[in-house]
């Protein structure tokens, strides 16, 4: 079996570091630069790191990143990872105004047709639910999700492969993070095509209409 480290290696060799994508890296979590998130992206940077550009911010704490502060980060990256823990079934309230704060620049330049992964941790339950809304989210505003581009990693599965390590198998697993880090990579070095949009509300969205 190939490993994601093996698969990425495969693909920096066809990646000139003249044209190597640029990553911008949004750590969402509550716990910013100490918690458990941070500690799996350090992983996935060492995964991108041979293959990408890396600029990575923080949204959460003391002099955190806004979306009005990254904005010219956010429009000159190639591709994007988003990551976040799961609280009651949601994840962090800093990408939430994140994300409430970028519904201006829906469809624009700054995400359409950019390849985006998403990284979700959590201690038991609650992580897909979280990984597949945000997808559905930033496929509307207008990035693309590459195939084995988002994962969970629960502090459940970690106990159960260390207690089986062969009926955990099919958990996902720090090991992921490789395929979801070539996968990136392969989606934001390719020619960006002539993408479309439906009309969006620029004016207006703020309106009240309720009677």
């Amino acid at each position: 079996m190939t490993t994601g480290g093996e698969v990425s290696m495969e693909l920096t060799e066809r990646i000139s570091p003249t044209t190597r994508p640029r990553i911008l890296i949004l750590n969402a979590a509550l716990a910013g630069a100490e918690g458990n998130t941070a500690r799996w992206l350090e992983q996935a940077r060492a995964e991108l790191f041979a293959g990408a550009e890396l600029d990575e911010v923080v949204l959460a704490g003391l002099g955190a990143e806004t979306f009005a502060s990254l904005e010219s980060r956010l429009r000159a990256a190639d591709g994007f990872w988003f990551a976040t823990g799961t609280h009651w079934d949601g994840w962090s309230s800093p990408l939430q105004r994140f994300l409430e704060d970028a519904t201006p620049a829906e469809c624009t330049d700054i995400w359409l047709g950019k390849p985006a992964a998403v990284l979700v941790t959590e201690h038991s339950t609650g992580g897909k639910g979280v990984l597949s809304r945000l997808q559905g989210v930033l496929v509307t505003l207008g990035c693309a999700i590459p195939p084995c581009s988002g994962l969970v990693l629960a502090w459940s599965a970690l106990l159960a492969r260390r207690h089986d390590a062969e009926a955990a198998e099919d958990f996902w697993g720090a090991d992921d993070l490789g395929i979801v880090a070539h996968n990136l990579l392969a989606a934001a070095g390719q020619r960006r095509l002539d993408w479309r949009v439906w009309p969006v509300d620029r004016e207006d969205f703020k309106r009240v209409w309720a009677e």
